[in-house]
């Protein structure tokens, strides 16, 4: 049986042996995400120094792959535009991220990714930031096209207006809306196949239930930071494992070999 969580992190904390806990409880296949430029301890100066936090993850999802099938998303996390904006300014932490961009797309052609992670801030922020967010986010998607592969994104909470926004955006540069990537997601599925962006569910509380009695169209994620000062946050690796055994045992079979595999064989353009 194969189990997949769509978003996962490996930082300071259990590391690899948060797969072997995955592992253990049934999980076969992972896409393991890359973090903020801070947490590989570099100042980027420009986007092509987020090669150094790329090789550190390629890496790291190599060892992975000795554990289950790992996957590597190379993410420039909007939050960086805070970061990086306390230091050079927000329009030139833009141009760091847009140029990153480019450089994640490049493992993606060689093959060392499968895809990129983009998005815009899940806090408030000014009109400026929020306009300039929005145009990395459409340079991700532009990216993104010319590669073929999925963006996932890191927003705001959900709401329709949020993401039918995010559609616009995408259509704009004519990225397939269908390899958009909703990461935290409410177990919207209906309003989610409606937009035509694909929600990966957070797997906390009866959210996977709720998710899978609206339909199939949906990942599922813990969004595991393996941050040693937040130990478990935001779900332990052992939960997806646990949630969608649960879902075959009440008769979702079916549903589940949808959600972790033909839906990630769909967007994600690989063979399980």
């Amino acid at each position: 049986m194969i189990i997949t969580d769509n978003h996962m992190h490996l930082y300071n904390h259990l590391r690899l042996k948060a797969l072997e806990e995955f592992k253990a409880a049934g999980g076969t296949h992972v896409f393991l995400v890359s973090l903020l430029s801070h947490h590989y301890n570099f100042v980027p100066k420009t986007g092509k120094d987020f090669s150094v936090a790329f090789d550190e993850h390629v890496k790291l999802v190599e060892k992975a792959k000795k554990i289950v099938k790992a996957y590597a998303i190379l993410s420039v996390h909007p939050a960086e535009i805070t970061v990086l904006g306390s230091r050079y300014g927000v329009e030139k932490a833009a141009e760091i991220m847009m140029e990153a961009l480019d450089v994640a797309v490049k493992y993606v052609l060689e093959g060392k990714a499968v895809a990129i992670k983009s998005g815009r801030p899940h806090y408030s922020v000014s009109e400026k930031v929020w306009k300039l967010s929005n145009k990395v986010l459409m340079h991700a998607f532009e990216v993104a096209k010319d590669a073929n592969c999925a963006v996932q994104l890191h927003t705001e909470s959900y709401s329709r207006e949020g993401m039918e926004e995010i559609v616009e955006i995408a259509k704009k540069v004519g990225f397939k809306i269908d390899k958009i990537v909703k990461h935290f997601s409410p177990p919207l599925i209906k309003d989610f196949e409606e937009i035509g962006i694909f929600p990966s569910v957070i797997a906390s509380e009866n959210n996977v239930l709720k998710a899978a009695e609206q339909g199939s169209r949906f990942f599922v994620e813990t969004d595991y930071l393996d941050d040693k000062d937040r130990p478990g946050a935001v779900l332990g690796p052992k939960t997806v494992p646990k949630k969608i055994k649960e879902l075959v045992a009440r008769g979702y079979e079916d549903v589940a070999y949808k959600v972790c595999v033909e839906n990630v064989e769909k967007v994600y353009g690989v063979e399980l």
